[in-house]
């Protein structure tokens, strides 16, 4: 018997013995019922005898061996069926496990029906064994669409719940200031409210960054005729009076205007210094260049400090990357932050048309950034 005729008329058979190994499967949430558990299961074999069935040339075949088969542009059963596994608690490791108790419970009561080869029982074989993978790969493409959702739903909710409670204690402690504590203990207190809800804040606004950088569409960029020259003073001021035992340098040179993101390149030069003050050795300054060139800008921060490792270089604007350099400034490099910063840093780069550099070794840490001075032309 053909294999997709066997699947046709053994449908029943198929399921009940696959449904043997999917009920060993335990997740944290109830047993699901024969039902739920069985969902698209009849739908995934009518695809996988169907597929064997139709015709295939040989450019499909290399097409479908290569994982370059078309997707489809609706939804299929083994998309729905991920979402479904999803919800029901299934990891991606389990719900790939179902495909392989699936795969071989069809050629274990396939084989065992028959009374010798065939022909077309190594044809069969292999367009069966693409129909499964073309499924499993679908499947894990519903799950990963899944999984995304659901990280972003949970970063909005975080970003947008958490940032009116960090408001009220943050503006809370600034008006206390103003109104003068009784006490230098009190005063302390005060000014560390303050400086751990900006933290709180910052790492708020980097995981939104992440989030909308991750779904494809880059980060928002909103341009405005601005002084870089005068935004890097007014940073570095802010630097000096959160670290008032540190040194920070500036230099500028040029004509610093153009058309950019002032609260992006703040946050830009924000990042970049607070990782030479975490990165720096105490005691040694930190200097801020900012260059105007006929059609751009260039942007750099340097500090004296333990040379990043050559490997770690390489990634080290990746997301959720934190290099170890031996010696540390100020901080300790594993507890003060998620590794977005200087991710972030290069996606607000990227969106500007720049780029965004570092080189380190005995003489100290320079990142140097690049921004053209307006936005690129468009073609139409």
């Amino acid at each position: 018997m053909r294999l997709p005729v066997f699947i046709r008329e053994n449908t029943d058979r198929i399921i009940a013995d696959w449904e043997t190994f999917a009920r060993t499967i335990s997740t944290d949430n109830s047993p699901l019922t024969s039902l739920r558990l069985r969902d698209h299961i009849m739908a995934i074999l009518a695809f996988i005898a169907d597929d064997i069935d139709s015709f295939q040339s040989k450019t499909e075949q290399v097409e479908k061996s290569r994982g370059e088969k078309p997707h489809s542009l609706n939804t299929t059963a083994a998309e729905v069926h991920a979402s479904s596994r999803h919800d029901d608690g299934y990891d991606m490791d389990q719900m790939v496990s179902e495909y392989r108790a699936l795969r071989a419970s069809i050629v274990k009561l396939w084989l065992a029906q028959k009374t010798g080869p065939s022909d077309t029982d190594v044809t069969d074989l292999t367009r069966f064994h693409e129909a499964i993978d073309q499924s499993l790969t679908e499947s894990i493409r519903g799950y990963t669409v899944k999984l995304d959702a659901a990280r972003n739903l949970f970063l909005g909710i975080l970003g947008h719940d958490i940032r009116n409670p960090l408001g009220a204690i943050s503006m809370s402690a600034q008006v206390m200031l103003r109104l003068g504590p009784s006490g230098e203990r009190e005063k302390m207190m005060l000014n560390q409210i303050r400086d751990s809800t900006e933290r709180a804040n910052e790492i708020v606004t980097n995981l939104l960054d992440l989030m909308r950088s991750r779904l494809g569409t880059g980060l928002p960029i909103s341009r405005t005729s601005i002084d870089v020259g005068s935004m890097g003073k007014k940073i570095v001021d802010e630097m000096r009076s959160m670290h008032p035992h540190r040194q920070f340098d500036i230099k500028l040179q040029g004509d610093l205007a153009g058309d950019w993101d002032q609260p992006r390149l703040e946050q830009v030069l924000s990042n970049l210094l607070s990782n030479a003050v975490q990165y720096g050795f105490t005691g040694t300054p930190i200097t801020v260049g900012i260059a105007g060139l006929s059609d751009r800008i260039e942007m750099s921060v340097h500090n004296s400090g333990a040379p990043i490792p050559k490997e770690a270089a390489s990634r080290i604007f990746d997301a959720l990357t934190r290099v170890q350099v031996g010696e540390t400034g100020e901080h300790n490099a594993d507890t003060q932050n998620l590794g977005l910063g200087l991710y972030i840093t290069k996606q607000i780069i990227v969106a500007h048309g720049g780029t965004i550099s570092v080189t380190s070794d005995e003489t100290g840490t320079v990142f140097t950034t690049i921004l053209p001075r307006h936005a690129p032309v468009i073609p139409t």
